[in-house]
């Protein structure tokens, strides 16, 4: 059998959003909250639950990170600072080589 091309599964879906009555974008703007409009206490439940959720799975997710020691946090920091000051050299002698260059074509 061959395969469906894009425009039959479009009419497909269709009809079978017509057979059911309500489409699936009208259900999902029927489920819509109108802004300023106050939660329902099993929204706001819902509400609670999901951010439990989060919060117990982010807590997990933390549990299972490799958190550094004290001489690799040094260490890291070291590298840090050494490549900021490597860099801040570089910059600084850019500038000061082509200060005069620039200096001369804007003609101060």
């Amino acid at each position: 059998m061959a395969r469906q091309t894009r425009s039959q599964r479009r009419a497909r879906r269709e009809a079978q959003a017509q057979n059911q009555g309500v489409t699936q974008r009208a259900r999902a703007r029927q489920a819509q909250v109108r802004p300023g409009a106050q939660p329902t206490k099993s929204q706001a439940g819902a509400q609670r639950r999901e951010r439990r959720s989060f919060v117990a799975e982010s807590w997990a997710e933390l549990k299972k990170v490799e958190w550094p020691n004290q001489p690799q946090v040094i260490q890291a920091t070291v590298v840090v600072l050494i490549a900021c000051i490597v860099v801040g050299i570089y910059l600084y002698l850019n500038d000061t080589l082509w200060k005069p260059v620039v200096q001369k074509l804007i003609g101060q």
